[in-house]
């Protein structure tokens, strides 16, 4: 129970320090002087949708941090019994590193108004996330050949449950990175193309934060972790 509190006071933590740099509760009408005096007083510059996403991945990762602090708490129990981890994971975090470097560059690429290297980077970002899908039912291909179904034991069906929630965040960010792909390719306006690749962009870091994240939890590493603060604290 710890862990989560502690995440989740991390998480609002960095959704206070965003609100704040993006100035929501300044009051303008209050001051008094030129409005050149007062440059932390004006509206901010951030995109709607920015906002909207920012909002929309903080509620993502507070969804992860519950199912992660009930694998955590579920791990006491007697019934627990972790499948051996395919080796294929090592793979797809590969792939969705490479999605988020692939992502950047796109950024980069849009600012600059390369739209050549623009397209390249959006349609390299789409295939190797779909390599990331593709591995991920991989991995649960080579679980299931093993005997290990969703109702052998707990530990194996919170694998399941993790990486599919997961894989379907990662399914919808491919439908707009598909939008966004649709709209390089024809040619759309310049302001409007780096929007939608810093949309993108930040929604694929999130996406490979939150896996990271998984990765650890489900390789026990998290869990040894806690056993050895547990230990220095008792």
């Amino acid at each position: 129970m710890s862990a989560i509190l502690i995440f989740l006071a991390g998480l609002l933590a960095v959704i206070g320090w965003w609100l704040s740099r993006q100035r929501l509760m300044s009051k303008p009408w209050l001051e008094v002087g030129p409005a050149t005096a007062f440059p932390q007083t004006e509206a901010p510059a951030t995109h709607p949708a920015r906002i909207g996403l920012g909002v929309f991945i903080a509620v993502v990762g507070a969804l992860f941090a519950l199912f992660i602090g009930a694998y955590l708490m579920r791990m006491a129990y007697a019934d627990w019994q972790p499948a051996p981890m395919p080796q294929v994971l090592w793979l797809n975090t590969g792939m969705l590193i490479l999605a988020s470097v692939a992502m950047h560059c796109a950024v980069l690429s849009a600012h600059r108004g390369r739209v050549d290297n623009l397209r390249l980077a959006l349609l390299a970002a789409g295939l190797t996330s779909i390599a990331f899908l593709a591995g991920q039912l991989l991995a649960w291909q080579q679980l299931a050949d093993e005997g290990y179904f969703v109702t052998v034991n707990p530990a194996v069906s919170f694998f399941y449950l993790l990486t599919a929630m997961h894989g379907l965040h990662v399914l919808g960010g491919l439908v707009a990175l598909g939008r966004t792909n649709i709209r390089a390719w024809q040619g759309g306006r310049t302001a409007r193309m780096a929007l939608s690749a810093e949309l993108c962009a930040i929604y694929w870091h999130a996406l490979l934060i939150v896996w990271l994240v998984l990765f650890v939890v489900l390789m026990g590493w998290a869990a040894n972790f806690i056993d050895i603060c547990r230990r220095l604290l008792s």
